[in-house]
């Protein structure tokens, strides 16, 4: 039997098919705009992603030659936190607003302050970020009452394909901790923070475990698919959550490292813990426990605009061998392109290259993008260091991470060995997982994404050069403060 995993990501969504065996017979991605109406903001259209996920399985299906028949389940992995709130007949109200988006930050400041970051993490594990879906909600009730008013339903990107295919209202518990809706901890919606965003929980999807079953495909969902309506849906998980099963990487001890669209730090636990400061999240994972996570906005991201909208090239690997010295390069970067959450918390925030002279040019830029976005994670895993936080294991994976480079850079700067794993398909292999122990082939989650994968290679770090980034990453770390007040200063001038 074939498995879907479905990864409903930023900038496309990509259609993996997989066996019991973990083999991956083939992939499909489809692409759809991202709306910026006003800087810092950033919205997608629902029916898109429907639209977009329907194209992509019906040609993965036409490119194997299988017959439809022999799929039995499928889940997803979907971009985490955004906001789709739908009216009394189903349709949304307006575009779907994203993890991205930082109009929020006058909300979350306002929460954090008048609730308190204690108060906060007793409810929902996490303080108040603009990705997060709650602040979103009350940014309409203060800036659209009109379509406030209209809401019905409010959910996730993934569940709304879930909702298309099955007819459930539903989510899983691990992008419900993306919410700041959601008792973290007990695994339920938290009474408390419904009433600040005047929402009742009948307007809030029911809550799955990540493996569980929501139901079949409905016959017009099944036709747009070209599947059979008896195929299972399964919940599905947050895409960090869902990578993280597809890497193995679900019990303490273990961290993986991933470098997409944005970058992330997972950490497994065994048991719920929270970080007071808020620098990372607390949220409860895809594989039935709980996981400390970092995130910066802008990780493989930063990359990409640095080469193709500034440079105008699409030749990533001529770029990077002309990258110096790893260690010596005297030019840092700040990735906050569109601001940043880990561990800082500051939409505001924004990007700037430091250190710029004469003699210094696009190599040692390239480098620098390269290495500030190491930075940034780093600044995450010493977070959960003074956490005691284990990290027996670190996996990197994510689409930067195919640059050898960029991994020797992520080693060196954490100093630490990294391990790479046989398959590397992100959120949508671990959604193959899920669709797995959903449909029975495993009896756990940690079962199957331990059996489905393992270490083939190892990414070393050299002393020397470790050392050598010590000094850098210092400096890096006084860069924000020192430019802190510019920024935010930048960002009105940005909205008036």
């Amino acid at each position: 039997m074939l498995y879907i995993g479905i990864d409903l990501g930023t900038s496309s969504v990509k259609v993996v098919a997989a066996s019991e065996d973990g083999t991956i017979f083939g992939s499909t991605t489809r692409t759809y705009p991202c709306l910026q109406p006003k800087p810092g903001w950033s919205e997608q259209d629902p029916h898109r992603w429907y639209k977009a996920t329907c194209e992509a399985v019906r040609a993965l299906l036409h490119t194997l030659g299988v017959s439809a028949d022999s799929v039995a389940g499928i889940s997803f992995g979907g971009q985490m936190h955004g906001l789709v709130a739908l009216d009394e007949r189903g349709e949304p109200i307006r575009d779907a607003i994203l993890w991205n988006d930082g109009r929020s930050q006058a909300v979350c400041d306002e929460l954090n302050e008048r609730i308190g970051s204690e108060e906060l993490t007793r409810r929902c594990g996490n303080i108040a970020f603009p990705g997060f879906t709650a602040p979103k909600v009350i940014w309409m009730r203060e800036h659209e009452p009109e379509a406030y008013a209209r809401i019905a339903r409010v959910m996730l990107p993934k569940d709304y394909l879930a909702w298309r295919f099955t007819g459930v209202f539903c989510t899983d518990v691990s992008d419900a901790s993306g919410t700041l809706l959601f008792d973290v901890a007990h695994r339920r919606w938290s009474a408390e923070m419904l009433a600040e965003c005047g929402l009742t929980e009948a307007e809030l999807p029911h809550v799955y475990e990540s493996a569980g079953v929501v139901g079949t495909l409905t016959p017009e969902a099944a036709a747009d698919l070209d599947l059979p309506a008896s195929v299972k849906v399964i919940a599905g998980a947050g895409d960090n959550e869902a990578a993280a099963v597809g890497m193995a990487c679900v019990r303490e001890g273990q961290c993986n490292l991933s470098l997409g669209t944005s970058g992330t730090v997972f950490f497994p636990m065994a048991k719920m813990r929270v970080d007071s400061h808020g620098a990372l999240h607390a949220f409860a994972s895809a594989a039935g426990d709980w996981h400390l996570m970092g995130c910066t906005l802008s990780a493989a991201s930063s990359l990409g605009w640095w080469m193709e909208d500034v440079l105008g090239t699409d030749d990533y690997e001529l770029e990077q061998t002309r990258v110096g010295e790893l260690g010596r390069n005297p030019v840092l970067f700040l990735p906050y392109l569109s601001g940043e959450r880990s561990p800082i918390n500051d939409a505001s925030a924004r990007g700037a290259f430091l250190g710029l002279r004469r003699g210094a040019g696009r190599a040692e830029m390239t480098q620098a993008v390269m290495e500030g976005v190491a930075f940034s994670l780093r600044q995450c895993v010493d977070v959960a260091a003074s956490l005691s936080v284990r990290m027996d294991r670190v996996t990197i994976c994510g689409g930067g991470a195919k640059s050898a480079l960029w991994r020797r850079i992520c080693a060196n700067v954490l100093g630490r060995e990294l391990s790479v794993l046989a398959r590397e398909e992100g959120p949508g292999f671990g959604a193959c997982v899920l669709a797995m122990v959903g449909c029975g082939a495993f009896a756990s989650v940690a079962e199957a994404a331990e059996q489905l994968n393992h270490v083939v290679d190892t990414v070393p770090f050299d002393p020397e050069i470790a050392k050598r980034y010590e000094g850098r990453y210092e400096l890096y770390l006084a860069a924000y403060p020192a430019v802190r007040e510019l920024s935010h200063e930048i960002a009105k001038m940005e909205e008036s």
